[in-house]
């Protein structure tokens, strides 16, 4: 499972955002800045969401390219430190109290279409010491060119996994 654009460029990877893009917000739109990566698809990160002492955001797959883009799986995600390094944050293929994951279905977006999955910080019985992460690396799939967002001034910094959806038209119920 993952991404696959078989008529589009190899992958490269993306620009991060400026620093001063919010972390939360309304999804920035991707065109606006002219900023869309090789892969042809860009991933945007919501405003955070609160439920019952849980947390989680909407992520938000644009096809900003000028083909139609196949998608299968789940995002990439990667929890990222002060200095960019990777941290030893899992992250599950699971729903959560934001809704169930049902499970990949490939998807061919025309160009300018989205499709989102939630994203949900839980706490695990095993877990023990929370890792605190600087930002978030999102991406479509592995290979298909990250952005980096800020995590700076949120409660969500502090994780012990995250569970993410798979890439669906409709948010789980």
């Amino acid at each position: 499972p993952g991404v696959h654009a078989d008529t589009l460029p190899p992958p490269s990877a993306a620009p991060a955002p400026p620093a001063d893009v919010p972390a939360q917000g309304p999804d920035p739109s991707p065109t606006a800045t002219g900023e869309c990566p090789a892969s042809g698809a860009v991933v945007t990160m919501g405003e955070v969401q609160a439920v019952m002492m849980s947390r989680a955001v909407v992520l938000t797959l644009t096809n900003c390219g000028t083909k139609p883009y196949r998608v299968v799986g789940y995002p990439s995600v990667q929890a990222l430190g002060e200095d960019g390094e990777r941290l030893p944050v899992k992250v599950n293929p699971a729903g959560s109290v934001f809704g169930r994951d049902q499970g990949p279905k490939e998807v061919l977006l025309d160009p300018g279409l989205t499709v989102r999955s939630m994203l949900a910080w839980v706490s695990t019985k095993e877990g023990g010491e929370l890792v605190m992460a600087d930002a978030l690396e999102l991406a479509a799939a592995p290979d298909a060119g990250a952005r980096v967002y800020p995590l700076e001034g949120h409660d969500i910094r502090y994780m012990d996994e995250l569970n993410v959806t798979a890439w669906r038209a409709e948010l789980p119920e």
